[in-house]
């Protein structure tokens, strides 16, 4: 396999969204505005009820895709639909937001340890109108796999090992991996050519990704090739694993809104004003 080297080594800073809800934001920032199609990259997790108990409250969301992945804590959700479901540790919810929704996620727990991601995924123009619609996925319905010695892998998005992810109906065909190494262990994953893929690491540190070593909280942008391959070091690392089509396409951005041009923002906006989402 032609593995793909780093292209780029970014670190997370410091940020707050929702009601005051404290964030590590990885893509979306400076450093890193956006890694075609992904828009937004934030971790969460604390154990200090104050800095997530109040949680996001309504809000819209027009022209893209959020993927929240739940590591540990409980998370409710519902919209403006009626639509109304619970994140648990280990669950994803795939939420294509298309035209528009209103909605907000709210904790579950007062105390205790909330952690996970969200994702950002921008939908191509001939879907950004689109009904909106939710993939809410249980803990038990992600596959895992074991690919090598060492190697445990839930596939949440995408095909590993003969094993497909219950994530389905996307256009940007991703790859949504959480792997998780022992000592030593190393692991080599196909990618789709063509897509744009990064690697977070979220437990551990010194991991070897194709020429380059990440530290804790470090993200790799990795250039061209035929797949990535994973080692740990001395200690048990765990490392998201994502990858995407990219869709070349104008981005036109404003808070919750992800558009083609400005005009299509200023529809949204008096769409909202309007009670129209």
């Amino acid at each position: 396999m032609n593995t793909r080297n780093v292209a780029r080594r970014v670190r997370g800073m410091p940020t707050s969204d929702g009601a005051g809800v404290k964030l590590t934001r990885v893509i979306g920032q400076p450093a890193l505005d956006m890694l075609d199609p992904f828009l937004l990259l934030d971790e969460f997790g604390t154990d200090r009820a104050e800095d997530y108990i109040a949680g996001f409250p309504e809000h819209p969301h027009r022209g893209f895709e959020t993927v929240t992945y739940m590591l540990d804590g409980r998370m409710r959700h519902g919209d403006n639909q009626g639509n109304s479901g619970l994140l648990t540790a280990g669950s994803v919810q795939w939420m294509t937001a298309g035209r528009g929704i209103l909605h907000s996620e709210m904790p579950e727990q007062e105390e205790g340890l909330m952690r996970g991601f969200q994702l950002w995924v921008n939908l191509p123009a001939k879907d950004k109108m689109t009904d909106p619609r939710y993939q809410d996925i249980a803990p038990e319905r992600i596959p895992e796999v074991r690919p090598a010695d060492g190697v445990h892998v839930r596939v949440i998005a995408g095909t590993l090992d003969g094993v497909t992810g219950p994530v389905s109906g996307v256009a940007t065909e991703p790859v949504y991996l959480d792997i998780a190494l022992e000592p030593g262990a190393e692991i080599s994953v196909p990618l789709p050519q063509g897509h744009n893929a990064f690697a977070y690491v979220f437990d551990g540190e010194d991991v070897t990704a194709g020429d380059d070593t990440l530290a804790h909280r470090e993200l790799a942008v990795f250039g061209d090739g035929e797949g990535v391959t994973l080692k740990s070091g001395a200690s048990p690392a765990r490392v998201l694993l994502v990858a995407g089509k990219p869709l070349n396409e104008p981005v036109a951005r404003y808070g919750p809104f992800v558009m083609n041009n400005t005009r299509q923002i200023h529809e949204a906006i008096a769409d909202l004003q309007a009670g129209r989402f």
